[in-house]
């Protein structure tokens, strides 16, 4: 009896993720169809006619990956205070973005960052650093939302992670390439409305369940709902402490790290191709600036939640499994063991699930950990992936079967709007920056169009292989992307608006420097490449992490630019006379075009 009641709830909760994911996509692809690119202006820019609300909504899609909707509360549930780098650096580099660069590289009136680094710099040298750049940040990012996108399907949908890779890839393809950016950003606006709903309705719910306290973002500060005068923080720090690990309120990491991650995700914001170009949507430099404070309001509703959805999941997590008889796990805990996101290995044969600090497997020679090799230097039992936390959370918290399903649709959607937003960088690069402005100037619109889409196509199969074979968790595999986009493009950008003795010799030079310090540094002790296993943070120079070593190879960028651009000619006087005219708000009504 207890079975088939078991069966009958998951088969629900199945049922019900085909009905709310089969809905979205079909709205999703209904939009692309009505709001298909006819032009290449339509295709790269939306034809440059979208309101700023919409806009608004659909950047905010597009800033919220799955990083932020899947990882983000992930990771800080794992490393607690620590992980609040992440909410740090991405909320304040919005800001940056904002309000230092996007509305000045609006009125440039380039609507791709190769396109004005090509210009700024009066080379096709330097355009062709930035397109190697922005086709390497994007690749890097978009690996990670094909990524959350496997992880959805392979749990919810049932299937092993790489044919929900798979499956991802043929959905995003076909709304991307048809729509061009017209269609991604009404499907964005959609995505907007789908991903906050299921990100805030079951975290009001726990709220509720938790606190007693239906805003999420007050109840993680709240007292216990059970009438013990406790205080949700304390019991989860008290839990922590009992198995082992650090105080959930304490942070752990070396100050210079928590600076350097952070600076790194801020600055790398400011660099990040497929969001610069959503200012170019909008018909004003005005309607740039306010579609930006929208979006940023709209962000901050998932971003100050992010928190307490970690601490209710963490919360839940521990005392749902901490020392329980593995007979007895709730059905959640069996489906995600056949993912191998969460992994049991009884080492002392008692029956009972030793959830305690320390790693429970070994790691193999690519740095991952090798379920058949249980770690015999801890007691631990249990291997969580970080990324599950979110998704695995209404599940833990016993809540409705529609609220699970539609977290694995919001999941989707956060994961599809910035996969979609990077795709179109990626064809935009190549055809535009590329063939267009490198190889064949002559080339026809419908030509273009067409030269965009296939490569799209093609950024979709290399986007899919990464997303099969990730380097890292979806939020740490992002945050190489913005470290890669810190050490290559802000430097550039900024000196470019700011400081017109720039030239393309010191430009050149700070980009080549910057992007292969920061490769070979990620190579080296992220990928492990150069080494038989992967190196541990005992061997990171000046303590600093992969994912905030974007902020040493920034500052060389900005010293090898400097330094070069002293000992070299000044640009010429038309260009100089660009930078002057970009920074003069008096007429920056229109976009100019140079």
């Amino acid at each position: 009896m207890m079975n088939s009641l078991l069966i009958a709830e998951q088969v629900s909760v199945q049922n019900w993720t085909y009905i709310l994911v089969g809905l979205t996509f079909t709205l999703y692809i209904g939009i692309a169809i009505w709001s298909r690119a006819g032009s290449t202006k339509e295709f790269y820019v939306a034809g440059g006619g979208v309101s700023p609300l919409a806009n608004g909504m659909a950047t905010a899609a597009d800033w919220m990956s799955a990083a932020s909707f899947i990882s983000m509360a992930g990771i800080i549930s794992f490393a607690g205070y620590d992980g609040a780098v992440y909410l740090m650096g991405w909320t304040g580099g919005y800001v940056l973005l904002a309000l230092l660069l996007a509305p000045y590289l609006r009125k440039f009136g380039k609507f791709t960052v190769p396109d004005f680094i090509g210009d700024r710099y009066y080379s096709n040298t330097a355009r062709t650093v930035g397109v190697f750049c922005a086709l390497l940040v994007s690749f890097t990012y978009v690996a990670g939302q094909m990524r959350g996108v496997g992880l959805v399907f392979s749990r919810f949908l049932e299937v092993d992670i790489n044919t929900g890779v798979i499956i991802g890839m043929i959905i995003v393809l076909f709304y991307a390439v048809l729509g061009g950016m017209k269609g991604i950003t009404y499907t964005q606006v959609a995505q907007y409305c789908v991903l906050i709903f299921a990100f805030m309705v079951p975290a009001i719910f726990i709220s509720i369940q938790m606190t007693g306290n239906p805003i999420p973002q007050l109840g993680f500060g709240s007292e216990l709902a059970d009438g013990s005068g406790t205080y949700l923080l304390d019991k989860l720090d008290g839990l922590s402490t009992d198995l082992g690990f650090a105080e959930y309120t304490e942070g752990s990491k070396p100050l210079i790290d928590v600076f350097a991650i952070t600076l790194a995700l801020m600055v790398g914001t400011a660099g990040l191709p497929h969001v610069i170009v959503r200012f170019f949507t909008v018909k004003r430099v005005k309607d740039a600036r306010k579609s930006a404070g929208i979006a940023l309001l709209l962000i901050v509703i998932l971003y100050t939640t992010a928190p307490a959805v970690s601490v209710f999941a963490r919360t839940n997590m521990i005392e749902t499994v901490s020392n329980q008889p593995y007979a007895n796990v709730p059905e959640w805990f069996k489906k995600w063991e056949t993912t191998e996101l969460v992994v049991f290995n009884d080492k002392n044969d008692d029956g009972l699930i030793k959830y305690l600090s320390g790693d429970a497997f070994l790691r193999g020679e690519d740095g991952k950990f090798d379920f058949k090799k249980p770690n015999p230097n801890t007691k631990n039992e249990l291997y969580v992936d970080r990324d599950i936390m979110v998704l695995a959370n209404p599940e833990i918290a016993q809540l409705p079967n529609w609220v699970i399903a539609l977290v694995a649709a919001g999941a989707l959607a956060a994961a599809l709007s910035t996969a979609a937003g990077l795709l179109l960088v990626i064809s935009a690069s190549v055809s535009h920056d590329l063939i267009k402005k490198m190889i064949n100037p002559k080339i026809s619109e419908k030509g273009e169009l067409v030269a965009a889409r296939l490569s799209a196509v093609v950024a979709v199969c290399v986007a899919g292989y990464f997303g099969i074979n990730p380097p890292g968790f979806v939020a740490a595999t992002v945050a190489l992307a913005f470290g890669l986009a810190a050490a290559s493009f802000f430097p550039a950008i900024i000196l470019g608006i700011f400081y017109k003795r720039m030239n393309k010799e010191g430009a050149i030079a700070g980009m080549v420097v910057g992007i292969t310090a920061m490769l070979l540094y990620m190579i080296k002790y992220k990928l492990g490449w150069f080494d038989e296993v992967v190196p541990d943070k005992s061997e990171w120079w000046f303590g600093i992490s992969p994912e905030g070593f974007g902020t040493v190879a920034m500052l060389l960028n900005f010293i090898v630019s400097i330094t070069i651009m002293k000992f070299t000619k000044a640009p010429p006087k038309e260009v100089q006379d660009i930078v002057e005219n970009i920074r003069i708000p008096s007429g920056a009504g229109e976009a100019v075009n140079h």
